[in-house]
């Protein structure tokens, strides 16, 4: 089919701020879709309107029907920078559409506060917790993020205030590209109680202030980063762990025995569009879990609770599979390698005797390699120091067969 939709970003400069391209297309519409705002910026015209669903998710059963109808998508500027583009590419052809781009949000802030974009870092919280913030709080970066609404600057100024970067400024560009532009700036531990409008972007700068909260973005987050309950896979052999596992963008972890979350946050963090499964049966650990997603940036964390290998039914095949621990119960392993996808890697640790032996046999019938990682730290003997050898962890590495 050829091309009948087009989708054409706008800016708040509305109908005099398009290309001649883009009204030509709006022009020759037989069918407009696009919010309450952007329609309004359009002239009258014989097309047919429609607004967004609620909730976004029906757009599917919007605009299915209008194939093959000339149809003009309005989007809010580039489509395809955390826009809708990418929605509609999941159940239209990109043959079947032209994309009409207009300056981004992170373009026009970016030209605002004078920083840029290859130095910034760019993230959206429209639609997403704000949670999803935290792994981007680092010293002395830059960050351009898109808003949900007004209620996004003072959740997002609590956040740095609590990782120990108060004094951190933050530029609020409101209705960038129109008559009501408008743009302040303030610290981060003293928001004004002046009213922000809900189309707006953040610029910010992060200052950690002494003793900050800075937690890199590189495996091996301290222990203390996380509530737990003493039963965590350790910072050393979790650094090993997750390097063995090698995340990968838009990859899916399943974290069987997931204990307080470490690995599956950890490997959320790693790489843009990482997900994880965590399986955890203990009920006390779960609500460390839901703590430490929210406090380390990992909010769509998926937790699935319940016994493996029961739990295991129902869910997406990973890439990428980790066992913490009981992998000699019956069915933990067999369940979890048939639903490895072929090519995935799959790394298990073991600390007893029980475990450790189910490793080497199971490394004699599938190959892979196993390590063992002895870590010493640093304790007091009276007035002297010495080195005190933690457990031995066992680690096994393989990967799925293509």
């Amino acid at each position: 089919m050829s091309q009948w939709l087009t989708i054409a970003g706008m800016g708040e400069d509305g109908w005099d701020g398009l290309s001649p391209k883009a009204q030509l297309a709006i022009r020759n519409a037989v069918v407009l879709v696009g919010s309450t705002r952007l329609l309004g910026f359009t002239p009258q015209s014989a097309a047919e309107r429609h607004e967004w669903p609620q909730p976004f998710s029906a757009v599917i059963d919007r605009i299915k029907p209008l194939r093959g109808r000339k149809t003009v998508v309005l989007a809010t500027g580039d489509p395809l920078n955390y826009g809708v583009a990418r929605k509609l590419m999941e159940f239209i052809p990109f043959a079947e559409m032209e994309i009409i781009p207009h300056v981004s949000a992170f373009s026009l802030a970016a030209a605002r506060v004078g920083w840029p974009l290859p130095d910034c870092d760019t993230l959206t919280l429209h639609g997403r917790d704000a949670a999803h913030i935290e792994p981007f709080i680092q010293p002395d970066v830059r960050l351009l993020v898109l808003t949900a609404d007004r209620t996004t600057i003072p959740e997002v100024a609590r956040r740095l205030t609590a990782r120990g970067f108060g004094k951190s400024d933050i530029t609020v560009l409101e209705n960038m590209g129109g008559e009501r532009e408008r743009k302040s700036s303030f610290i981060a531990d003293a928001i004004p109680s002046t009213s922000f409008s809900d189309l707006n972007t953040l610029a910010i700068h992060c200052i950690a202030s002494p003793g900050a909260r800075v937690l890199s973005r590189l495996a091996g987050l301290p222990d203390e980063a996380f509530v737990h309950d003493g039963q965590l896979t350790k910072r050393e052999v979790r650094a090993a762990t997750l390097a063995a596992l090698g995340p990968a963008p838009d990859q899916l972890l399943w974290d069987v025995g997931a204990g307080c979350g470490s690995v599956s946050i950890e490997w959320m963090r790693a790489a843009r569009g990482c997900m994880s499964i965590a399986f955890e049966h203990d009920a006390e650990r779960l609500g460390m879990i839901a703590t430490n997603m929210d406090a380390l940036g990992a909010p769509r964390l998926t937790v699935v609770p319940g016994e493996v290998p029961a739990t295991y039914a129902g869910q997406p095949s990973p890439d990428a599979i980790f066992i913490g621990g009981a992998i000699w119960l019956p069915g933990v392993f067999d369940g979890a390698w048939s639903a490895l996808r072929p090519g995935g890697t799959l790394v298990a640790n073991a600390v007893t005797l029980e475990g450790e032996t189910h490793l080497y046999d199971l490394h004699e019938k599938f190959g892979g390699d196993i390590v063992r990682m002895e870590v010493s730290s640093l304790t007091s003997v009276g007035r002297l120091r010495a080195l005190r050898p933690r457990m031995a962890v066992t680690q096994w590495r393989t990967r799925k067969p293509w």
